[in-house]
């Protein structure tokens, strides 16, 4: 299934999109719950409740405005750093020079707050009073389905419900300011997700592709076998002695071609347009203001 939020007539709706990505079908939701995305239907999933039943309300895409599938996070997302060996290699000398210099020692962890997450196509807000080095992230993100604490590696997929996109949005000064990352992935806006969620029963995380261009530039382009940690590893990873709910999030790390690693750096600006795609979810697009 593919599963989105979206905003038509004025009132939020989360709905089915079709498998030619074309139209969305409406789910009979309350508007309540509909303002929390794809959230209580996965919550109510887990708990062994069925999927609410489809309308007679079917949308064109192209005439609705698609919201994050996850517009409120139940809490902050978990996210992964220096998770592809390229990226580990570019950013070596500035972001992860004080890490262990060891990439698949351990996965380095870190969060992002919910209130930064828009939609998938809305606009991103460069916070130029307190930054100058504005830079994008591609990333796959997995969505929790099934809770549980200290996770098996194993069982790990057994958790997954599915798979989204975020743009981990990085103020780069102050994420080196500050000497940990929290300060500079949060600033409102700077996680545009989806543009829907696919069930993990229609698209394989382990094996897919993530690319993103600038401008019409291809900047990256990383499979995601090429992962130090794999899936299966991060949530094995962030569940241990934490206990992941429905809903949770993990972004799985970015592949080579940030601003930063380029020489010289290019960092974003006003008027930038950022488009990430993953193979077999589809892409988002956010214009940078």
């Amino acid at each position: 299934m593919r599963l989105a939020a979206f905003l038509a007539d004025g009132h939020p709706h989360v709905g089915l999109v079709d498998p030619t990505g074309h139209t969305v079908t409406a789910l009979d939701l309350p508007r309540a719950e509909a303002a929390y995305g794809v959230l209580p239907l996965i919550e109510a999933l887990a708990e062994g409740k069925p999927l609410p039943a489809t309308t007679e309300r079917r949308f064109d895409l192209k005439e609705v405005q698609l919201d994050a599938p996850l517009p409120k996070p139940r809490r902050n997302l978990w996210c992964v750093g220096r998770n592809y060996h390229a990226h580990a290699k570019e950013l070596s000398a500035s972001v992860f020079k004080d890490n262990d210099a060891n990439p698949e020692s351990w996965p380095i962890v870190f969060t992002k707050v919910p209130e930064c997450v828009v939609g998938p196509h809305d606009t991103v807000h460069v916070p130029s009073e307190v930054s100058e080095q504005i830079d994008y992230e591609a990333e796959l993100a997995v969505v929790i389905g099934k809770g549980g604490k200290n996770i098996p590696r194993a069982a790990a997929l057994a958790h997954v419900f599915g798979y989204t996109i975020v743009n981990d949005v990085t103020a780069r000064d102050v994420q080196m300011r500050h000497q940990q990352w929290d300060m500079g992935k949060s600033f409102d806006t700077f996680c545009p997700m989806g543009p829907w969620i696919v069930t993990a029963d229609e698209l394989d995380g382990t094996r897919t592709r993530v690319r993103c261009w600038v401008n019409g530039e291809l900047r990256q382009d990383g499979p995601t076998e090429n992962m130090i940690f794999d899936i299966p590893t991060l949530i094995e990873t962030v569940s241990r002695g934490i206990t992941l709910y429905p809903g949770d999030v993990i972004a799985t790390g970015t592949p080579a071609g940030v601003g930063m690693g380029l020489k010289p750096p290019r960092y974003l600006r006003a008027g930038d347009v950022v488009r990430i795609e993953v193979d077999g979810l589809g892409s988002i697009e956010n214009r940078f203001v």
